[in-house]
């Protein structure tokens, strides 16, 4: 879709992408002949009639956000597949040829799919329900009244009110501005905050943060930037990720490997051998369905639909589904303190006044300054609780700068009861204070005890905005804060430490602080703290005091944004908590974002994984789904790439003796169920807390291969052998039976290993698999039913014997791989 952007004049120009081409800072032009002017500002808003109105004329920001696939997308995915083509085509020829038993394959892919579909459809209401609480609730006015609304019920001329961590859902035209500060880096890539005033643009996906304000919607629907920005963000996607193209890659080269093999046998059956045509034609078939690794993509996507289920029940969304992967391969997890390791409200336990200052008086100026700020942050709301304003205020607020992530301060300036005028910042006491302030030792011994301090100064004149203002202020009170720790933090971080994932701890306070706060919740390394302004700029540099340190204090957005391209760069897989706008930089460049429910909005727009209960102790949980999804689909994809490695072998070699195929495919379903299919399924939902490892593709075919190799030759030796043991009428058949036997064995020994480390349900599962084939082989009605009946006693053991050596074998090669290249 052709983007449209403003250029320079204000005039819009098709172009490139719609980022690239917006100028952060310009203005609208309101007397270009091309451009309408701004709207008038309507303070209180739209009516009720004006709303129904502009709904009825369609300006309505109705692009649906789609959480997930539709159901038709579902359906259709999961039937029209290349494999579900072949086997449809293969399985109509069978119904036609051979009786109903050499046809079960195609009864056991129509069973598969609808399992497949039933299971992204319980994923799709789960996330569906999970994406509607986790919405952005905007607010706006209407007949003077601000209320919340879903972002798609905003209409053309409405008017949206902004605060810190607001995030821009469509294009506007700022209409009120209190000292706002937009972030339009999502759109721009320049990290610096642009100054907002009224009459200036505002573009949907950029997000506020500092000051506040409201805008005038401009552009909503599909004409907003912000439509498609939501779109992608919350798509429900299974591609993007190792394990989906790792099994694509595979399923590529098994295309490869099966065309010209079933040509190959096709050839050999029906034109070389003169046998009843029928039974060519079924043995055919049973050559070539078992190439096919039917069931590895559904059981792909049964384990990642299962797993978001599975965490929607604990209130985690997945807005991108390959986020459980990603996390399971994650070996640094960075943390924000504030909301993650502690809960977001404090409280002031004491205010320590400075120079001779008067309590009384700087309690005075603390209850002004709550009431300063519209819209508080944490620490703020802190000191509104402790010092609430009085019915009648006796200060009056004229001027406010709210508090700034880079600025680690925020301002206000007030005519007092006497009429004196007075200004005054609040924010960390190492940025307002010089660097060899005695207050300063004082300070640092209650940052020691995890307390949060914040320095109430005194500014000359009553410019907030100066240059020098924060280097002359005068120290007037230290406000001591206490954060509320998270009582789940501690396990989280003990199980971070144990799966040997690195925890560092970003934060904007000050590093001593934030570093006993770490240390009371058991965090390793938590004494080695850094202050982030003597943290080196040199990436490489940075990369190095990243490993060395686990604590790190008076960190800009910027700069988290740089030390997680310093930790990626090192080759780590990285993964960043926050829930603040001074996070959503860092958040959107990590490889796993993870934002609280409780977090901005902007915060909630960039991240991969939403934790809508807003508990940290919910990420163990994401670990081990993504853990067992990768381990699990390893393990099942050896099965079926062993079954396709032998099955595409012994064709290979059926075509080059010029001897019968020796199943039908009622012996191959029957193989494929009891050794593949139906352990495979448990064993893909089964609870895995192995380390995620990188390379799905090697390490799947490193011991698919030589297991395929020797089951392949096993059986075909055996096959051999009883042509030659067996004569006469019904020779055949003995001979199938034989070599089914042997490649049971040998399958049952390669589904043993993978079932590794045994417990209980395990050693049961390949027990019943075993005790299900001998069923079939004692039952007379399962005999002539699956056509195996073993003849004497000679040509069975030499089966049995011939699968033992096989099996030996296989210990030894998968060992062997295992010490070569690792497990």
């Amino acid at each position: 879709m052709t983007q449209r952007a403003l250029d320079s004049s204000g005039e819009q120009t098709p172009g490139p992408s719609r980022p690239a081409m917006i100028d952060a800072g310009a203005e609208l032009d309101p007397v270009h002949p091309m451009e309408p002017p701004p709207p008038p500002h309507r303070p209180d808003g739209l009516t009720t009639a004006e709303v129904a109105e502009r709904v009825a004329r369609g300006e309505v920001n109705d692009v649906p956000v789609r959480s997930s696939r539709s159901l038709t997308e579902i359906v259709r995915a999961n039937v029209l597949t290349r494999f579900n083509l072949i086997i449809g085509v293969l399985w109509v020829i069978m119904l036609f040829v051979a009786p109903i038993q050499d046809s079960l394959f195609g009864f056991v892919i129509v069973a598969n799919t609808g399992i497949g579909i039933i299971q992204e459809w319980r994923a799709k209401k789960t996330l569906d329900s999970l994406a509607v609480i986790g919405e952005a609730k905007p607010t706006v006015r209407r007949d003077g009244v601000a209320a919340e609304i879903s972002t798609h019920e905003i209409v053309l001329g409405d008017v949206i009110e902004l605060g810190p961590g607001d995030k821009v859902v469509v294009d506007g035209v700022v209409a009120e501005a209190d000292s706002l500060e937009i972030d339009e880096s999502l759109l721009t890539g320049e990290a610096d905050p642009v100054i907002k005033r009224a009459g200036d643009p505002v573009m949907s996906g950029s997000f506020v943060v500092a000051g506040g304000g409201a805008f005038t919607a401009t552009k909503v629907g599909r004409e907003a930037y912000a439509a498609q920005l939501a779109e992608e963000a919350s798509r429900f996607t299974l591609v993007h990720s190792e394990l989906r193209s790792g099994i694509s890659t595979i399923l590529k080269y098994v295309t490869w490997m099966m065309v010209p093999t079933a040509i190959g046998l096709i050839i050999s059956q029906l034109v070389v051998k003169d046998n009843n045509f029928k039974d060519s034609v079924a043995r055919t078939v049973g050559g070539i369905v078992p190439m096919i690794p039917e069931g590895l993509v559904l059981l792909t996507s049964v384990a990642f639909a299962i797993g978001v289920v599975r965490l929607g029940r604990k209130q985690c969304l997945v807005q991108e589904l390959p986020a459980i992967e990603g996390l399971a391969r994650v070996d640094v997890v960075c943390l924000d303190k504030t909301g993650t390791l502690t809960e977001g409200g404090m409280d002031v336990t004491e205010v320590r006044p400075l120079n001779g200052s008067d309590e009384a008086y700087v309690e005075e100026v603390l209850r002004a300054f709550g009431a300063s700020d519209p819209r508080p942050n944490a620490s703020l709301q802190a000191i509104i609780d402790a010092y609430p304003q009085r019915e009648e205020a006796a200060w009056t607020v004229t001027d406010a700068m709210p508090f700034s992530s880079a600025r680690k301060y925020s301002g206000a300036a007030f005519t007092e009861a006497d009429g004196t005028a007075s200004a005054w910042l609040l924010g960390a006491p190492d940025v307002l204070l010089s660097e060899g302030d005695a207050t300063l030792a004082e300070i640092e011994q209650l940052n020691q005890q995890g307390l949060r301090v914040l320095l109430l100064a005194r500014v000359r004149g009553d410019d907030l905005d100066a240059p020098g203002a924060a280097a002359g202020a005068s120290p007037t009170a230290l406000v001591v804060l206490e954060q509320r720790l998270r009582p789940d933090a501690g396990d989280t971080l003990a199980y971070f430490a144990d799966q040997n994932v690195a925890t560092k701890v970003i934060s904007g306070d000050n590093a001593v602080s934030v570093g006993a706060v770490a240390g009371k919740l058991g965090l390793a390394g938590a004494e080695n703290t850094l202050d982030a302004r003597r943290l080196p700029t040199d990436p490489d540099e940075m990369a190095t005091a990243m490993e060395q340190n686990a604590v790190f204090g008076r960190v800009t957005p910027q700069q988290k944004r740089d030390m997680v391209a310093a930790l990626q760069s090192r080759g780590h897989t990285v993964a960043m908590t926050g829930d603040g706008v001074n996070d959503v930089l860092a958040l959107k460049d990590a490889d796993i974002g993870v934002s609280m429910g409780s977090g901005s909005e902007a915060t909630r727009a960039v991240a991969q994984i939403v934790l809508l209960n807003n508990s940290f102790a919910t990420l163990p949980s994401v670990v081990a789904e993504g853990r067992r999804v990768i381990g699990n689909i390893t393990r099942v994809a050896t099965l079926f790439l062993t079954k396709t490695v032998y099955s595409v072998l012994l064709a290979i070699l059926v075509v080059c003796t010029q001897v019968e195929y020796p199943f039908l495919p009622r012996h191959l379903t029957l193989l494929a169920t009891l050794t593949i299919g139906v352990p495979a399924f448990f064993l893909a939902l089964a609870p895995n807390k192995e380390r995620a490892q990188p390379h799905f593709v090697r390490r799947v075919m490193r011991y698919a291969i030589p297991s395929g190799v020797i089951a392949a030759a096993a059986t075909f030796t055996t096959y051999l052998v009883a042509r030659h043991h067996y004569s006469g009428e019904g020779a055949l058949d003995a001979e199938t039976s034989a070599a089914t036997l042997t490649l049971f064995l040998v399958a049952m020994w390669v589904l043993a290993i993978i079932a590794r480390p045994y417990t209980w349900w395990r050693i049961g599962l390949v027990a019943t698999m075993g005790l299900g084939f001998l069923i079939v082989l004692v039952v007379p009605w399962l005999q002539d039913f699956f056509a195996l009946k073993l003849v004497g006693t000679t040509m069975p053991w030499t089966a049995v014997a011939i699968a033992v050596a096989a099996a030996a074998l296989l210990e030894f090669v998968w060992r062997w791989v295992g010490r070569r290249f690792g497990a």
